[in-house]
């Protein structure tokens, strides 16, 4: 029998999904699951972006130019203008989710045997494309202690080697909610011009920014513009996750040159997604305040009711819908585990994920999970109540 490959065996699988047999087994025996581990919101996709899919008039799917619709990718770059980032549509790719930005970001930008610094926990997927790029991932571990701020920039300092090629950033963080500040942002502009690295931000989340926080783009660097990559996506802000659209966007020519070759070889990002994606450009001011109203009260609803179960520990997010928490467990893995296959309160249950899938670093995060408040504020103190009464119970407590 032939041998599976060595990047497969290596790559990890996703700690958001690997339960899922677990969960379909739990509702086969009549338990109602939770869902608390997955960014998959309850809120409604803009009308206006629905509807211009169901009025798609066209006699044939084609595809599009393998960096995208140009009329989507000008109406993109509007989108970015507004918020101050000074990008034409020659700057920006089309591409088949941010996940696939992503990817194009490794495989243009670094060669195997490269290495990217990230700060952990971070996105577990980040993992998987580095592992089918060949890159090598060097962790710099943020805290729970402060909310998982960015390390000390000498931290930083003492991983870069000749190998490596770039730093990686999610702003506002998934999984742990933090938004970097202007001042984190600008300290790791800095190293990236000391060393003439790549910086590579995930700025899926720029719409979730609370407590009157501003958002600070990568983009707006001075002096580095040909080293920052900027990865972003609809799935999130548009509540339109499974569209699969996102867009890699760089001011660097040869970047965007090279990254259109790989897009070249998968021909072109979904059609009906860019219908939808372009369509959304024009959603109305109101679905974003009612959505950040909405997002406000299950974040404030729900750090407050975990922080008053006992040993738990869950510090504020200021931007996303995540939150890494820390539980009075052994093991976060046999515990989510154990969550759907062993327990039962008022037929129900919670499905989080274990938070050592989130870190690079071994044996990081085995009292940890990421929650994603997605569901309504109902939902989520039924999840809370059932995660409360499993601690109580849980054979692997450490209280």
């Amino acid at each position: 029998m032939p041998s599976i490959s060595e990047r497969g065996l290596k790559t990890q699988a996703s700690p958001i999904r690997k339960l899922v047999p677990f969960a379909e087994e739990a509702k086969k025996k009549g338990k109602h699951v939770y869902h608390l581990n997955i960014g998959q919101p309850d809120i409604k996709t803009p009308e206006v972006a629905l509807k211009a899919v169901k009025d798609y008039a066209g006699k044939t799917i084609e595809y599009s130019h393998s960096a995208g619709n140009e009329s989507y990718r000008k109406g993109l770059a509007g989108y970015y203008q507004k918020l101050g980032i000074n990008i034409t549509h020659q700057d920006i790719i089309i591409t088949t989710g941010g996940s696939e930005a992503i990817q194009f970001g490794f495989l243009a930008c670094m060669n195997p045997g490269d290495e990217v610094i990230i700060p952990e926990p971070f996105y577990t997927n980040y993992n998987s494309f580095a592992s089918a790029a060949g890159v090598a991932v060097k962790p710099i571990t943020a805290s729970i202690e402060n909310g998982f701020a960015l390390p000390d920039i000498r931290e930083f300092e003492k991983l870069i080697t000749p190998k490596t090629k770039a730093i990686l950033i999610c702003n506002p963080n998934n999984p742990t909610g933090y938004l970097y500040s202007k001042e984190e942002i600008l300290a790791l502009g800095e190293i990236v011009k000391k060393h003439d690295l790549f910086l590579f931000a995930d700025e899926v989340y720029r719409e979730f920014v609370y407590d009157g926080e501003e958002h600070f783009s990568v983009m707006n660097l001075k002096e580095i513009e040909q080293n920052v990559v900027l990865m972003d996506s609809v799935s999130k802000r548009y509540s339109a996750c499974g569209v699969r659209i996102g867009a890699f966007i760089s001011k660097n020519k040869a970047v965007v040159e090279t990254a259109l070759k790989f897009a070249q070889a998968r021909l072109s990002p979904p059609s009906y997604g860019q219908i939808l994606g372009e369509a959304a450009l024009q959603t109305p001011k109101e679905y974003f305040v009612e959505v950040y109203k909405e997002y406000i009260n299950r974040r404030n609803f729900v750090i407050d009711a975990l922080n008053k179960i006992p040993g738990v520990k869950a510090p504020m997010p200021k931007g996303a819908f995540y939150t890494i928490i820390q539980l009075p467990i052994d093991d976060s893995d046999k515990f989510c585990e154990w969550l759907l296959s062993d327990f039962s309160h008022n037929n129900s249950t919670v499905m989080l994920a274990p938070a050592t899938g989130f870190y690079s670093s071994p044996l990081h995060g085995k009292n940890e999970v990421r929650i994603a408040y997605v569901l309504k504020i109902e939902d989520l103190k039924n999840a809370v109540d059932a995660l409360a009464e499993a601690l109580k119970v849980y054979p692997g407590k450490t209280l």
